[in-house]
């Protein structure tokens, strides 16, 4: 069966070590995107509209130092799913802790248009 995870990250200086540990643990085909919880949006922390039309530096560092990034892929068997939450760990830490992040795998019952590893078949 296929699964696709989900990991919300909130330490982005651990974002190239996520994906290399992905990449090693034999992930295929990662989709990254911005993304914020309630709390941080209600506080005011990311996606502002109050940006100047030509934001400096600054302005675009504390925008980046303020949201996370949502991993997903796809993977095949719980054995990967397994690998796949290992990896992150080694990054991580605890997921269960914190600030680290959250971790969800969710059975998929179709997938067209994936192409997967040859370890992954």
């Amino acid at each position: 069966m296929d699964f696709m995870v989900f990991l919300v990250l909130h330490d982005l200086g651990k974002l190239e070590d996520v994906l290399n540990a992905w990449d090693e643990a034999g992930v295929s085909g990662i989709t990254i995107l911005p993304s914020t919880g309630l709390a941080r949006h209600r506080n005011g922390g990311v996606l502002r509209d109050d940006l100047p039309l030509i934001p400096s530096l600054e302005d675009i560092l504390e925008r980046a130092q303020n949201s996370n990034r949502t991993l997903f892929t796809i993977v095949s068997g719980e054995e990967m799913v397994e690998k796949v939450i290992t990896a992150t760990e080694k990054v991580t830490g605890n997921l269960d802790l914190p600030e680290t992040g959250i971790l969800a795998a969710l059975p998929v019952s179709r997938v067209r248009g994936l192409h997967r590893r040859r370890s992954e078949e």
